[in-house]
């Protein structure tokens, strides 16, 4: 498909100037008209939706100043870079109010000229994909790669378009192959910084050592292997979002560090002694229950309120069964190579019914399996590819005590012997660890260990 040239307006009372500007942006691959006063400019408007508009200021009858104003009330989106031989600070502080995307003073480069007009039009993109994400979650209870039909993710878009526009920080929390990054991208894209960087890192994916200079930048020398300054993550997304992943993996040390970061504002390199001022939103991911790992003291409690300003929770796909339908469309337009594909009833039933351990991805991999194995138009039941669908899935051992206590009919003396076993087992024989998940304190723990039942049934 043959992508349209962007359409640009050149208003300029000069001919030559605007002969030339014309040939600059043409030769640019543009498409670009021509106006010699701001009426002329503005009827042209009327017919046609400008990509972005040049216009010098001074020119007879209207200015390009209130050429801005009038253009608003007929294209308001499009964007106006404005120029002038007779440039001064007054005259640009007036052009900004009125509207004005940019202002450039003659004499100027060429490839200034195109530059600024660039940033137009990349403004111009940003903002009408990001209209057209918000019309999506009104009308369809979709946005963006973040589908669903399910009351869950409709009040999960409803959060999304109360808090997009803020910079508290928001911790989103759920299984792997939920989808969270695609909510913080949603999240950053959705806000009045969708135009500002939008950066992630998993947490887990680089080792803490290394982390740590990612995040916050090194000065030369400050390590081995530091043969020049790095700026960090955190000042490549000033302005905008860092996206911390799987952040219930970090180290405690680096979580220390991040915290100071958050409360303080600023951030400093690993080995410098000058601190920076960042303005980031954190958004912050993790399939753990941070509330289990604060109290095992593998995650601190001041992050985590720092962190968690704004809980989004994302269900487990087993848990929202209409979101399967929409998944499966996206799916299909996605993989199907421009085929027209289809599931049948049968089929869809059969995966609304699966248990989705890994999630909207594992769902998307079925989908993709199933359109490469089989050739037909409509994939029925028997070519949706469960290969672990014969496989005995290990019982929770939890689950497993609880069910094997009732049909044995334990006592509960015996039931919290049994169980105090398996806190221990789980925290590798740390007795501060298990007492705190048992909720009692360590003499208590050794007492039920001293009257224990020797019988092991």
């Amino acid at each position: 498909m043959t992508t349209q040239p962007h359409q640009i307006l050149v208003v300029d009372d000069d001919r030559a100037m605007r002969q030339m500007l014309s040939s600059l942006f043409r030769e640019a691959g543009y498409a670009v008209h021509e106006a010699a006063s701001v009426d002329e400019a503005l009827e042209l408007a009327r017919s046609v939706e400008f990509d972005a508009v040049l216009s010098d200021i001074k020119m007879p009858g209207k200015s390009g100043i209130e050429m801005v104003g009038e253009l608003r009330r007929i294209r308001p989106d499009t964007p106006v870079v404005l120029m002038t031989a007779f440039g001064s600070i007054d005259s640009a502080v007036e052009a900004m109010r009125a509207g004005a995307f940019d202002y450039i003073t003659k004499p100027f480069e060429p490839d200034a000229v195109l530059l600024t007009v660039e940033r137009a039009l990349e403004r111009r993109v940003l903002e009408e994909e990001n209209r057209r994400l918000r019309q999506a979650v009104d009308k369809t209870a979709s946005l963006g790669d973040l589908i669903g039909e399910s009351s869950a993710m409709r009040e999960i878009f409803a959060l999304i378009k109360k808090v997009a526009a803020g910079r508290s920080s928001v911790l989103i929390t759920g299984e792997s192959g939920t989808g969270k990054e695609v909510v913080a991208r949603t999240l950053h894209y959705c806000g009045a910084g969708a135009d500002r960087p939008f950066i992630p890192i998993n947490c887990t994916a680089i080792p803490e050592g290394l982390l740590e200079s990612e995040l916050f930048g090194h000065v030369r020398g400050a390590f081995t292997g530091a043969h020049t300054t790095k700026c960090g993550l955190f000042e490549k997304a000033n302005g905008g979002t860092l996206f911390l992943d799987e952040i219930g993996d970090m180290g405690p040390a680096l979580q220390g560090k991040l915290l100071r970061v958050i409360q303080d504002r600023e951030v400093r390199p690993v080995g410098g002694t000058q601190s920076t001022k960042v303005d980031v939103r954190i958004i912050a991911a993790t399939n753990k229950d941070l509330d289990v790992e604060m109290e095992v003291g593998r995650f601190r409690e001041d992050l985590y309120y720092r962190l968690n300003v704004i809980p989004i929770h994302i269900p487990p796909l087993r848990e929202r069964p209409d979101d399967i339908p929409p998944l499966v469309d996206a799916f299909l337009r996605k993989h199907s190579d421009g085929r027209a594909r289809v599931v049948s009833p049968a089929a869809l039933e059969r995966l609304r019914g699966h248990q989705w351990k890994g999630n909207a991805r594992e769902l998307e991999n079925v989908i993709e399996r199933a359109l490469v194995l089989s050739e037909a138009t409509e994939i029925g039941p028997d070519e949706i590819p469960f290969y672990a669908d014969e496989r005995v899935t290990p019982e929770d051992p939890t689950e497993a005590l609880m069910r094997g206590a009732a049909e044995r009919r334990l006592t509960l003396h015996e039931l919290e012997s049994r169980y105090t076993d398996l806190i221990m087992e789980r925290t590798d024989g740390n007795k501060v660890q298990a007492a705190k998940i048992l909720g009692i304190d360590r003499k208590t723990l050794y007492r039920r260990a001293a009257r224990r039942d020797p019988q092991k049934s």
